[in-house]
């Protein structure tokens, strides 16, 4: 199953993708993981977007999207993958799809966590990193997670927040980029979307990013369940 994934920074979607991998055992591939495997290999391509990078500049698409079909062709890959992060706005929608329709790669299923942005918002500025174990689930605008004062929920151990957590300005330039819905990350799901209007693929399974944690799992698991027995039951 390739599945392009989708939600806005706060969503919990790195989570949910973590999941993914592991139900499907398919390879949960990011493009900054790309961007490094390329440059510390010193492969061509990554020797381009290392100039690009050391220049401040972003990384063009002509140089991003072989990286990232290199990768959707690795040996891992064949039973699937989850693309999470990529694409960022319509263009690379665009150029992403005419690139994997040219190799002949289908996108199967596009999943979407949607929430709203003031909730994502909050939820970065609420995030709290416990000193013992950062994986201690701690969010003092989640009611589900929140810790006991200023102690971890889980061990009682000393709480931070991450520096760019409380940055406002630099989460609003990010979900400026992802709720755009003309040019933006917003824009390239619903280009995808439109694939699937008109195409019957992807399927698209959209969860309630509202809801906790466990809650998102399960939505997530049981829609795509859910395609994997309309598929076998259509030969598909």
């Amino acid at each position: 199953m390739n599945i392009l994934f989708f939600g806005p920074n706060g969503s919990g979607k790195g989570t949910q993708g973590a999941i993914v991998k592991e139900k499907l055992k398919i390879p949960h591939i990011e493009t900054g993981v790309i961007f490094r495997e390329n440059i510390s290999k010193e492969t061509e391509l990554g020797k381009m977007a290392k100039a690009y990078i050391d220049r401040g500049e972003l990384v063009p698409d002509e140089i991003t999207i072989p990286m990232v079909l290199n990768r959707l062709k690795e040996a891992d890959c064949i039973n699937g993958w989850l693309l999470d992060g990529f694409p960022r706005n319509i263009i690379q929608a665009v150029r992403l799809n005419e690139a994997l329709t040219q190799e002949s790669i289908d996108v199967d299923v596009l999943i979407e966590v949607i929430l709203d942005r003031e909730i994502a918002k909050k939820r970065i500025m609420g995030r709290r990193l416990c000193v013992n174990d950062n994986n201690h689930p701690n969010n003092i605008n989640i009611e589900a997670i929140k810790p006991d004062g200023d102690k971890c929920r889980i061990c009682g151990g000393e709480l931070k927040a991450r520096d760019d957590d409380q940055d406002e300005a630099a989460i609003d330039q990010r979900h400026g980029i992802y709720y755009d819905t003309k040019n933006g990350t917003i824009a390239a799901v619903k280009y995808f979307k439109d694939l699937s209007d008109r195409r019957g693929i992807p399927a698209i399974v959209e969860v309630d990013g509202k809801n906790s944690v466990e809650e998102v799992t399960k939505e997530l698991i049981e829609k795509l369940g859910n395609l994997s027995l309309t598929r076998l039951k259509s030969g598909g």
